[in-house]
């Protein structure tokens, strides 16, 4: 099922034609936060708001000139900020002719209290809790765009955003009818805190729902709670796969891609609004670079323009056979440019790619697998990241992440031998400090030689499955989620906090329109599927993301993965700058 199509006509249903008495369209303004926005954006496009009577979309933060003549729809978020931006807009006389009022969580019960007691009030003809409190960033993928400096894996504040974190977890299981077993890494101890918190939540919407999370299928459906701590090394890894490779190596920033061709700029959106990158972005790189230059020449080779223009064939054809040669000359057009800018795209990632990167990839996969591409334990993994420590090219930190990997391989390594790395590679002192705060997440980087107590996951063996040399490293994710749907994922490091599988949970209690009644009268939308939904703290990455798709494909029809976390999806860049935040941190986070 795709989660963007289920967000997108929930937001059409019960946002935009909530509350509407006719089949005319009334013109109206839609205002929306800066988090709502996201939310919108990820779902809804433009001729969708204006089939829907929306002529023009706001933002609350900013300035708006008044338009007393209409009617605006507020999608947004229940802070205090938002809130008051709204009771604002009425204050002083009005800026709409009145008020819609949708929110994507609860409504605090202190701001519900002054919103009822303001000017706004006398103006709203909808006020509504719709329960869309993420982002919907793929089909398979969600975040719930907390800023990394805001993560609570990352800064000093827990309870407050556990709260948060469990009320947007909680709207996104019930958006999919799922009342799922919880469970949690049992070595951090936030993971807990938040699996509590968040069964509260789901109570709540089940005794409001008692159809969510009914039938056999959904009866299985587990959401597995994740710290960042959980698996570092894919983070840091070089990953060769086409999504995952361009977000590490070229500057792609909100999604995108701007290149330069024949002294003229261009850009590319890379979302899945676009057919052939929602095709090719979880295949290898070199398999992309082939079939994106066949694709190429196909279409060249057989092209509506060069029939157009042959003499011969033009007395040849029927003026019928000709319109059908016209009509398809912009889609062919379309479709040649589509494939000119994601060539474009391959090609700089192999450039970027052949300049260290391949020499570096071959260090990081032995590291990360303790074994060479035959399987062979590597006695003396310094003779292998000296070089690329002493290596002027090599940027300062992708020496951090060979180094990183290093000492996670050796499950830490003496202060003696942290200073001799850092001095070989030339590592300023100010970033010194982010190796060492990789220790914050749970590991132990520095040690005096005493046996490691870290936690370390048993890997399935998949040296049969191995491609690519230089992609031999699968994250530990896609071993948790296999075990957890094959009933094997060990309950002493994954403890179950509410084990539903196979109960019935028919609680008879009345519906309340609070939670959304929005199950019963929508038809299925959520079709009966279990599903594995897996939240990291601190962000999941673009191969983990890559992991659900490929157990979804493989264990479809009868199970479904979604995965994501509480910051934007984490590149390597991010991942490191958010472990240098950590220096301000003064407690272990995963205490």
């Amino acid at each position: 099922m795709v989660l963007k199509t289920i967000v997108g006509n929930r937001i059409l249903s019960d946002v935009l034609r909530h509350n509407q008495k006719s089949d005319k369209v009334e013109w109206r303004v839609l205002v929306v936060d800066k988090f709502s926005i996201k939310i919108l954006n990820s779902t809804i496009k433009m001729h969708q708001l204006s089939a829907e009577g929306i002529t023009l979309v706001e933002t609350l933060e900013r300035r708006r000139e008044p338009m007393p003549n209409m009617e605006a729809i507020y999608f947004i978020t229940p802070t205090e900020e938002s809130i008051t931006l709204l009771m604002n807009d009425f204050k002083k006389g009005s800026l709409y002719k009145a008020a819609h009022v949708y929110t994507t969580e609860e409504i605090p019960e202190t701001l519900f209290s002054l919103l009822s007691k303001s000017e706004a009030a006398k103006k709203m003809k909808s006020l509504l809790e719709v329960n869309l409190s993420f982002t919907a960033y793929e089909s398979k993928v969600f975040t719930m765009d907390i800023e990394s400096a805001s993560s609570v894996t990352y800064s000093d504040e827990k309870t407050g955003m556990l709260e948060k974190m469990a009320e947007q977890l909680a709207t996104l299981c019930s958006t999919l009818g799922e009342f799922p077993s919880i469970r949690y890494r049992a070595e951090c101890g936030l993971n807990k805190r938040l699996a509590e918190i968040l069964e509260q939540r789901l109570t709540a919407y089940k005794e409001a729902e008692p159809s969510m999370g009914e039938g056999v299928e959904k009866a299985r459906s587990q959401l597995i709670i994740l710290d960042r701590g959980f698996d570092i090394t894919s983070p840091l890894l070089h990953e060769l796969t086409f999504q995952a490779m361009a977000y590490d190596l070229l500057n792609i920033k909100n999604d995108l891609y701007k290149y330069c061709t024949d002294n003229e700029s261009k850009e590319v959106i890379l979302d899945e609004n676009d057919d052939l990158w929602e095709e090719m972005r979880h295949q290898h790189i070199a398999v992309i670079y082939q079939n994106l230059q066949k694709k190429l020449k196909r279409l060249t080779d057989d092209k509506p323009v060069a029939s157009l223009t042959d003499d011969k064939k033009k007395d040849e054809r029927s003026q019928r056979d000709l319109g059908l040669l016209i009509k398809k000359t912009p889609q062919y057009l379309a479709e040649k440019a589509k494939v000119s800018k994601h060539l474009a795209l391959a090609e700089e990632c192999m450039k970027n790619y052949q300049g260290y990167i391949d020499k570096i990839c071959k260090v990081e996969q032995d590291l990360a697998m303790g074994a060479d591409a035959d399987g062979e334990k590597i006695r003396d993994q310094m003779r292998n990241i000296v070089p690329v420590l002493l290596d002027t090219n090599v940027s300062i930190n992708d020496k951090i992440r060979v180094i990183i990997l290093y000492i996670l391989h050796k499950q830490g390594i003496p202060e003696e031998n942290l200073n001799k790395l850092v001095q070989h590679a030339q590592i300023p002192q100010d970033k010194v400090g982010l190796i060492r705060n990789v220790a914050k997440l749970g590991v132990t980087i520095v040690n005096d030689d005493s046996k490691s107590q870290n936690w370390t996951p048993k890997r399935r063996d998949r040296f049969a499955e191995v491609t690519y040399q230089m992609s031999r490293w699968n994250p530990v994710v896609k071993d948790l989620i296999e075990d957890a749907i094959e009933g094997k994922l060990d309950t002493n490091h994954f403890p179950f906090l509410n084990d539903k599988r196979g109960l019935s949970n028919r609680n008879k209690a009345p519906a309340s329109n609070r939670y959304g009644r929005w199950h019963k009268d929508k038809g299925d939308q959520t079709r009966n599927v279990s599903r594995v939904i897996v939240f990291i703290l601190g962000g999941a990455t673009y191969s983990e993301a890559r992991v659900g798709y490929e157990i979804s494909h493989e264990k479809s029809p009868s199970w479904e993965v979604l995965i994501g976390g509480d910051t934007p999806i984490l590149t390597p860049e991010g991942f490191l700058q958010n472990i240098g935040n950590l220096e301000s941190v003064h407690e272990n986070p995963f205490i």
